[in-house]
């Protein structure tokens, strides 16, 4: 099927200049969400977009296969405040996860707070919460339409009264009750140019940290910490587990490094009523401090220093000089330690990542010796509940063919022994059809890459197979194994084969693998992903013309990216939510967090990556691409619309030029497109978060029954 897009204004006159470097930017008036030409842009583009989608038989069987497989019951771990349990629970379709609550852990349960009921369409979502220490308050914190931007609101636990009580211009908050539960500490940003509903693009600076008393007006609210001098700077704040100190972790991007700074409450006599004295405990951006609990003035720490896999150690903030600081745990090996929790008051549960599973262990909190793993089967640790004042805890385990299994373990006697507490199965999906392997690659460099396969069992490898390659290779985050029915409906019903690189650029294997995937070594992150792509067609799994790329945010930059730089590897990519302009990035939003992890093109070495290999930037005309779909939404404040936006005017051009250069070439006039190179822009919907489960499986059928087409895929029973 041949394309003729609709022919976008082009701004010729429009070029920025970088360190003398001139570089045009024709279609910059796509960075207006609100222009009337951009919204013909966009309409012009789902005038083609949704008949072709919509024009294969795989997207009205996908779609309802999508549904029939998605009802099934999801169930978060329960967790105990106050005298009472609470736990999340979707029966299967609804659009949006119910919070429930229990007297006792086999007691009757009632719904405690429904999202459900607060808009039809299932848009309004729950993004944050917390109780106050005692259980009897509610804080919570509701996104609408996808946006970061959320209103915080408050309840009483013990009856469900709402309080008057509501917080506005909140983002990236943290919510942290102090022990009296008089009130919380949040986050707010001042009025800005923009509507602060998540359509704006303006710059989201100058956070602030606040104290709100319960049954004030936010006009009253306490400001305890600014940093005029430092607009980038964000700061969350955690109380203490016995209330005592409030700890102030400052971060100026998404590198995992942090200011640490503390406040010991019991010294305000006057209690909190302004900026709060605060102590700089660390005071630059070196490393990695998490709190993990304290004993009086003695606190333990996860830390990445001198430790790039991370490490435990003891600060006693009454004698804080560095080299009185206690080793607590070790790093690993090999081994990533990803977190720790106190619980039953003198015993910590570490999570580990060991080849990207989730291995779970006790220890002694005061020595660090180990008490005994909680054995687990290969997988993801996907939740966790359990407090330093508690003696029971919950673990859920995920994996690509389990969608959940919940696990209680009693902490009063040891050995501990955890049981099964709760299994979810899905009805018409037999995980005993399929088969999950991990293998290793070879990169550009030489570096050993891992990755997941999944398919079903006794395949041929005869490159025959349509797979999906998925990727994502930043910001520290480490890409583990999860539960899919999208994916699982591509294996079974459309034959596929379904691959999970982890990438450097991620968390996977600790701070040297993230940082050897960041600023000037981006581009070993798309080398990984080529390579990933090369061995599954070296090892007989697929060809280029079945290969489907796919990845969001960060991995839509890596999808973006890869397509440009090799083309001919694939046959299809999807790219959703993507950062694509990267020379201008850090002009939008929270863009400038990300920084740290890409550099700026204010810079002038840093512009000199950045130019190499920014999607937007190396879209190239005679080069035939592999057939596209970007994927945004109307409400994205995080990766703002523009960028797809702008890439797409750029590719689809570039595919005209070609295809009209070749028909003229053969004396046939004008050209048409020979692949698709399409946009779908979601309404009332954002980054991802909070999505309703209908928007979920609209979005998951749209863009496999796009690939279904451009590849020429049948729908298998």
């Amino acid at each position: 099927m041949a394309f003729a897009y609709p022919v976008a204004f082009r701004d010729d006159t429009a070029v920025n200049v970088y360190h003398g470097t001139p570089v045009p930017d024709p279609y910059v008036w796509l960075e207006d969400p609100d222009s009337a030409k951009t919204k013909a842009f966009i309409d012009a583009q789902n005038a083609i977009t949704t008949p072709y989608i919509e024009g294969t038989p795989v997207r009205e069987k996908f779609s309802t296969r999508m549904t029939e497989l998605y009802d099934y019951p999801k169930y978060s771990c329960p967790f105990k405040r106050g005298n009472r349990y609470y736990y999340y629970h979707n029966t299967g379709l609804q659009n949006q996860s119910v919070m429930y609550v229990q007297e006792t852990l086999g007691g009757e349960s009632s719904v405690f707070l429904d999202p459900n009921s607060l808009s039809a369409d299932g848009t309004v979502a729950l993004q944050g919460a917390a109780f106050s220490e005692c259980g009897s308050l509610f804080a919570y914190g509701l996104s609408s339409a996808g946006s970061d931007w959320v209103t915080v609101k408050f309840l009483r636990a013990g009856t469900g009264e709402p309080l008057a009580d509501s917080l506005s211009r909140v983002k990236f908050t943290c919510l942290a009750w102090t022990h009296d539960a008089r009130g919380l500490f949040y986050n707010q940003y001042p009025e800005s140019d923009g509507l602060g509903d998540g359509t704006e693009t303006s710059c989201n600076l100058n956070q602030k940290l606040y104290y709100h008393v319960i049954g004030t007006d936010q006009s009253q609210d306490i400001l305890c910490a600014e940093f005029p001098d430092n607009p980038k700077w964000m700061g969350g704040a955690k109380v203490s587990h016995d209330g005592r100190y409030v700890l102030l972790s400052i971060r100026e991007g998404c590198d995992p490094v942090n200011r640490l700074w503390y406040c010991d409450l019991q010294e305000l006599t006057g209690g909190i009523t302004g900026l709060l004295p605060w102590v700089k405990l660390i005071d630059n951006f070196d490393a990695e401090y998490e709190y993990v609990t304290s004993e009086g003035s003695v606190a333990t720490f996860r830390t990445n220093l001198e430790a790039p896999r991370y490490k435990l150690i003891t600060v006693d903030l009454a004698d804080a000089a560095p080299d009185r600081w206690g080793a607590l745990v070790d790093q690993h090996e090999r081994d990533v330690l990803d977190w720790a929790v106190c619980v039953r008051g003198d015993v910590l549960v570490l999570c580990w990542l060991r080849d990207v599973a989730g291995v779970l262990e006790a220890r002694s909190a005061r020595d660090g010796s180990l008490l005994g793993p909680f054995p687990l089967p290969l997988g993801s640790v996907l939740g966790f509940s359990g407090r330093k004042n508690q003696t029971e805890i919950f673990y859920q385990h995920s994996s690509f063919l389990t969608p959940g299994v919940i696990y209680r373990c009693d902490l009063t006697e040891e050995p501990f022994s955890p049981e099964v507490y709760r299994t979810t199965s899905v009805k018409g999906f037999r995980p005993s059809d399929y088969e999950t392997t991990q293998v290793f690659y070879t990169s550009k460099d030489g570096s050993r890459i891992p990755m997941f396969l999944v398919h079903k069992k006794g395949i041929v490898l005869d490159g025959s197979h349509p797979t999906l390659l998925y990727g994502y290779g930043g910001f520290n985050i480490s890409i583990t194994p999860t539960y899919s029915v999208s994916r699982l409906i591509f294996i079974h019903h459309l034959g596929g084969v379904l691959a999970v690189a982890n990438l450097r650029g991620g968390g996977e294997y600790g701070e040297e693998w993230h940082r050897a995937g960041m600023l000037s070594r981006k581009q070993n992150v798309f080398d990984d992903f080529v390579s990933a792509a090369e061995f599954l067609i070296a090892e007989k799994y697929t060809r280029p013309d079945k290969l489907v790329i796919q990845g969001a945010s960060n991995g839509g930059l890596l999808v973006a990216a890869c397509v440009n730089q090799r083309p001919e590897l694939f046959g299809c990519a999807l790219a959703e939510v993507g950062v694509m302009d990267m020379l201008k990035f850090h002009t939008f939003t929270i863009g400038h967090a990300w920084t740290t992890e890409y550099g700026s093109a204010d810079d002038r070495e840093q512009f000199q990556w950045l130019i190499k290999y920014s999607p937007l930037h190396n879209v190239r005309a005679g080069v035939r691409y592999p057939a596209m779909l970007l994927l945004t939404a109307d409400h994205d404040d995080r990766v703002s619309p523009l960028h797809s936006l702008k890439l797409l005017a750029t590719l689809q051009a570039a595919a005209a030029a070609t295809a009209a250069d070749a028909a003229d070439a053969a004396g046939g006039g004008a050209g048409r497109a020979a692949q698709p190179i399409l946009l779908r822009c979601d309404t009332k919907a954002g980054h991802g978060s909070g999505k309703p489960t209908a928007k979920v499986i609209a979005e998951a059928a749209d863009a496999f029954s796009f690939a279904a087409r451009a590849l020429g895929l049948s729908w298998r029973e």
